[in-house]
């Protein structure tokens, strides 16, 4: 089967889990719920009568709204400008540095300028200070708008016609709208690992104890109500433990991933590796 690949490189995304991550999410729903939608291979290749995308990190949210808005000819035409006119190619770091510096410092930032600019980063990855400035190095000799990202980009926007984003933190997104039969993918930061998306380093709140704890205590809710969920996290990594986790996902049905994002027996393959990841169903 093949799925539509987002053209963002976002740290944690999911496609490469997709076969296997898939095959838990209900056949058919009224509404799903992607809580975290990051990158967002999830909400691109799931099908329903509604479906809502959430970030707390606005920028990419404001990316996918922006390609939203416009016709996919007036989306290319527009970031070949933006190529073009800062001379930007896969070798030249200071038209890079030069377009980056513009874009901080511009008072209203063009979402679509932000896509450019990660075109042509470090490992195309999204990386700010804490004053929200994007920050990433460039991607010498790596990173451009080269035509497979071209091809994403086009099947990407084709899926976004009926998505709704929103851009909050999960604690303050009211899910009481849902309804028994209806679903939400909640695949947050994982706590026992570190990344720049949950540092609390890059201008976006960190991720704690408590926030597993409320997590947890949200989807216990979405359950008492009949709402299906699927959670994605890491019970164990480098040596540390989950405990909060492991504690709570007794209630419910676990499925343990080999890290490498293929079904696998958690006695037979995972007691020695480093990353023990799993997929959490309450159905």
């Amino acid at each position: 089967m093949t799925y539509c690949k987002s053209p963002l490189n976002y740290i944690g995304g999911k496609y490469k889990m997709l076969p296997q991550l898939l095959q838990f999410f209900p056949e058919r729903t009224g509404t799903i719920v992607d809580l975290f939608a990051g990158g967002g291979d999830v909400f691109a290749n799931v099908t329903a009568e509604r479906v809502i995308a959430n970030d707390i990190n606005y920028h990419v949210i404001d990316i996918f709204k922006a390609f939203q808005k416009m016709p996919i000819d007036k989306l290319l035409a527009k970031i070949e400008r933006y190529i073009k006119r800062w001379h930007l190619t896969m070798n030249d770091a200071e038209a890079y540095l030069a377009f980056r510096e513009h874009y901080n410092h511009c008072v209203k930032k063009d979402p679509i300028a932000l896509f450019v600019l990660v075109c042509y980063s470090f490992n195309y990855q999204f990386r700010f200070n804490s004053r929200h400035e994007y920050n990433n190095p460039f991607g010498r000799e790596r990173s451009w708008f080269n035509p497979t990202l071209r091809e994403n980009l086009i099947a990407f926007h084709a899926k976004l016609s009926n998505i709704e984003f929103m851009s909050r933190n999960f604690k303050d997104l009211n899910l009481d709208f849902l309804h028994e039969g209806d679903f939400v993918y909640a695949d947050p930061p994982y706590r026992i690992t570190t990344g720049s998306y949950n540092d609390g380093k890059r201008g976006f709140e960190g991720w704690q104890e408590a926030d597993d704890i409320a997590l947890f205590e949200s989807l216990d809710r979405l359950n008492e109500r009949g709402v299906r969920f699927v959670l994605s996290n890491v019970i164990e990594h480098k040596g540390r433990h989950n405990d909060i986790l492991d504690e709570w996902r007794v209630k419910y049905n676990t499925h343990f991933l080999d890290y490498s994002y293929n079904n696998s027996s958690y006695h037979a393959k995972n007691k020695d590796r480093q990353t023990i990841e799993v997929v959490i169903t309450n159905f």
